[in-house]
Parts: C-alpha cells; structure tokens; sequence
C-alpha cells in the first residue's frame, strides 16, 4: 500500500466559535488560552460577584423606594430629580467631595511620584528605611488620627497648634480648627495629604525599581545626562503602567473620603462643613434606611469615578 501523498491538502481544524465576529473571536481566543484563563478566574469571580454584581443591584434599586425591610415600591428617576433638586446637603457634600478631590488628588499622586523618584536616587542599602519612612503614615493613619491630629489641632489652648501658635504672638485666642467651618475641610485636607503615600506609592517604588538601567546608557547617547532629563525622557516612559495604576487608586480614595471627617470631626460636622458624598451615602443607608436613595447616590458616585477614571486611562493606558 502506497504511502499518503504529502501534498494532500490538511483540513483545518474544526473550531467551536465563529471567529468572524468580534464575540466569536473573543470566546476563541479564550478557549485557545482556557489554562491561562482557568488560573485567573477566581479574582474575575470575585470581581464579579463583590463588585459588578452589587453596582448593577444598586443601579436597580436607585429606581425604587426600599426601606430595607419590606416596602419596595417603584418610583422611577424620583430618587435622581430628589437627588439633585431638592436635596441641598447632596449638593453640600458634592462640593466638599469634588474641593477635596481636586486639592487632595493631584497633590497626592505627585506628592507619591516624586518621594518615590527620590527614594529610587538613595544608596540600595537603605531604600528600604526610606521606603518605610513614607508608607508608615498610610498604615498608622487610623491610630495618628486619634493620638495626634486631634491633639495637634485641639480647639483651646492645649492644643499642639494653637499652643505654638499663642506663644509666638501670631494669634490672641485659639483656633477653632476642628470647629469652625472655615477650617474643617483644610483640616481634612492637610491630614489626608499626610498619609496619601499608600498603594500608588509603592507602585510607584517597584516601577522605578523595575527601570531598565542600560536606557540611561543608550540616552546619554542622545545627551540626556542629568537626573531631571533622565526622568521626563527615561523613567516617566517606562513607569506608565504605575501611573494608571496609582491614578485609579488615587481617585478612588479622593472621591470615596468620609473616614478621615467622621474621626477628626465627627459627623454631622458644624453645619455640615465636613460631609462627604460616602457620609451622606452611610447616612441614608445606616440611618434612614432608604436604601433606594442610598442607591441612586452610589450610582452617581460610580459614575463620577468611571468617568475620571476614563480620562486617566486616555492619559496613561495608550503610552503604557
């Protein structure tokens, strides 16, 4: 018997799903790499299940009035007209949020950058100690608040500020820092600036870490020599995907702030100077129990981080 002629044509492989389409490509691709996806699924579960599920509950829920308990009647966009109508404490904490976010964002995220560009300067051997130095605050924040933010910008005279502050004559009484609605939010602001080195800071660490050191070799080439050039043509380039990392983080926590008040100042803060939309959130959730208003805040707040978070991806996702 002859052997089969090599030149007879082989018949493709038979495939599961249409790879014309876009879906069909997708599904394809991902039962090629089923392993890889298999090792993965469980956090895509958990995102799922923690994340995707609760927003879109919420997303349906902002349609009804639900006291948590039994009536659950639907009212259609009611909670969203309520929400920025007729709602003047929304409106309140939406412009404490957004103050916070522009101030406490930015800073914050340039503050993580540039101590992370210093650290990565510093002998190896003591990197560690540096890198230490400025992520401790983040892990002490909740404790620091209690021992000594309260205590450095006490209302009388004991406190560490004003005690400072009485002595060298540049006040008559004290400050009324952790009362006075001029200084609530500055208060907030200075403190949550303090333990801003978290997550996006250390991010930030390994991805200058991670620096390829024979491109300072190959730009010093094309002239660039000093340390500051070496950053903006060098090290930005190569840590992109840090910046969107600690980008996302960064607003996340700018817009979802209310610890920070409710430890400092408490809540309700003087006439409402400290309240944030995650406060005004709780309240309605923990307090009032309308949790279909509660809803529709949690909706609007996602969508504010969803959109912001857009941007940061246009920035930094394309140049990754």
């Amino acid at each position: 018997m002859s052997k089969k002629d090599k030149s007879t044509p082989v018949a493709p492989k038979k495939r599961f799903f249409n790879v014309e389409t876009h879906f069909g490509y997708t599904m394809h691709e991902i039962w090629r790499y089923k392993i890889s996806y298999g090792m993965i699924a469980p956090f895509y579960i958990v995102f799922f299940v923690f994340t995707i599920l609760p927003l879109l509950a919420s997303s349906v829920l902002s349609l009804f009035y639900f006291d948590g308990i039994g009536r659950i009647e639907f009212i259609g966009w009611e909670n969203y007209i309520y929400l920025f109508v007729d709602d003047p404490l929304f409106l309140k904490a939406l412009s404490n949020t957004l103050f916070y976010a522009v101030i406490v964002g930015p800073v914050g995220y340039l503050a993580s950058y540039f101590f992370a560009w210093f650290i990565n300067q510093v002998p190896e051997k003591i990197k560690p100690i540096y890198t230490l130095a400025f992520y401790a605050p983040a892990l002490a924040q909740g404790i620091a608040m209690g021992a000594v933010w309260l205590v450095f910008f006490a209302n009388d005279s004991r406190g560490y500020l004003n005690s400072i502050l009485l002595e060298m004559g540049l006040v008559n009484e004290p400050i009324q820092f952790l009362a006075s609605t001029d200084w609530i939010m500055p208060v907030i602001i200075i403190i949550a600036l303090w333990s801003s080195l978290g997550t996006g800071f250390l991010s930030f660490v390994a991805g200058f870490t991670n620096v390829d050191k024979e491109l300072f070799d190959a730009a010093a080439v094309d002239g660039v020599t000093s340390r500051f050039q070496r950053l903006i043509h060098v090290e930005i380039p190569q840590t992109m995907p840090q910046l969107l990392f600690a980008a996302v983080l960064q607003i996340t926590s700018a817009f979802t702030v209310g610890a920070i008040s409710m430890q400092v100042v408490g809540h309700p803060s003087p006439e409402d100077a400290g309240l944030t939309i995650m406060l005004h959130l709780s309240d309605y959730a923990g307090q009032r129990f309308e949790l279909g208003y509660a809803s529709a805040i949690a909706v609007m707040l996602s969508a504010m981080i969803l959109v912001i978070g857009r941007v940061a991806f246009k920035l930094f996702a394309d140049k990754g």
